[in-house]
């Protein structure tokens, strides 16, 4: 589906609607495109490639889940290092005019731009789980504006003003940590929630669910208070029950399902990793020394 939804590339750049264009562009044979401005906001997401971009003179290299925001007037173009490597970004574009109005009604979407402007800070690297919440995000916007579906006209704006109010927030909470107590709060809170759902599912999504706050806030406070990531407190803790449950004479067969793992093969990889033998092995020499 998603090659239905890529764009032809084109060096126009000026906008043709007057609120808003967005563009899933995948280019085999990159085209360059000389330094420019423009008289919108230009959203611009990194997937694929071998590229930097220049910024009123200053050169970022960019990698996978790099948003840069271009206001009006501001000049930029991408540098190509390789042509051939293909080149994978999304491209949204705002107009003033819209944007103006959407912070009339909340001034919840002009953090990010007085931001960008009170800083000179133009790019964003996201991790992988907070790129692809984006990335999810743009992908349904496209499918709305490429497909005739009942009530297109009423969704695209409200898909586009939810994206614009995620960017917000993502920034936002950035910038505004919480404080220390709170975040400690949080991840004596996450420890427990985990330890008391371990067989369950776990995600960062559900997390997230669960906290109602991002994943990206939840899996920063974990590592930053515990030295590890979620998933790899989760999996200790599934290979210590694991392994508890073995000693007890619970089948292996059993065992691993019972703590949370999905399938035999990374149960497996992941008892052999941690603690050096294989299930059946742990399970044999624990019945030699009973």
């Amino acid at each position: 589906m998603n090659k239905n939804l890529q764009s032809t590339f084109s060096t126009r750049q000026y906008m043709l609607s007057k609120d808003y264009e967005l563009f899933y562009y995948n280019d085999i044979t990159p085209q360059r495109v000389n330094d420019h401005s423009h008289d919108y906001y230009e959203f611009y997401f990194f997937l694929e490639g071998n590229v930097s971009i220049s910024i009123e003179k200053e050169i970022f290299h960019l990698t996978l889940g790099d948003m840069v925001l271009i206001p009006p007037k501001v000049k930029h173009h991408v540098i190509i290092h390789n042509t051939n490597v293909p080149y994978r970004r999304f491209v949204l574009w705002i107009s003033q005019d819209y944007y103006n109005n959407l912070i009339s009604d909340s001034a919840s979407y002009s953090y990010l731009v007085n931001y960008v402007q009170k800083t000179g800070n133009y790019l964003f690297h996201n991790d992988l789980i907070t790129f692809n919440a984006i990335q999810f995000q743009i992908f349904q916007l496209l499918e709305e504006i490429r497909f005739d579906r009942f009530g297109k006209e009423a969704r695209i704006p409200l898909d586009v003003n939810s994206l614009l109010l995620h960017l917000n927030r993502l920034i936002y909470d950035r910038e505004h940590p919480k404080t220390e107590r709170e975040q400690q709060n949080l991840y004596k809170n996450l420890i427990y929630y985990i330890d008391e759902h371990v067989r369950e599912d776990l995600s960062l999504e559900q997390l997230a669910n669960v906290f109602y706050l991002s994943k990206y806030y939840i899996a920063h406070t974990f590592k930053e208070h515990s030295g590890m990531s979620v998933h790899q407190y989760i999996l200790k803790k599934r290979l210590q029950l694991s392994k508890e449950s073995i000693l007890a004479g619970v089948r292996i067969t059993e065992a691993y399902l019972a703590c949370g793992f999905k399938d035999y093969s990374s149960f497996f990889r992941a008892f052999k990793k941690e603690y050096g033998i294989s299930p059946k092995e742990y399970q044999e020499t624990s019945i030699l020394q009973s």
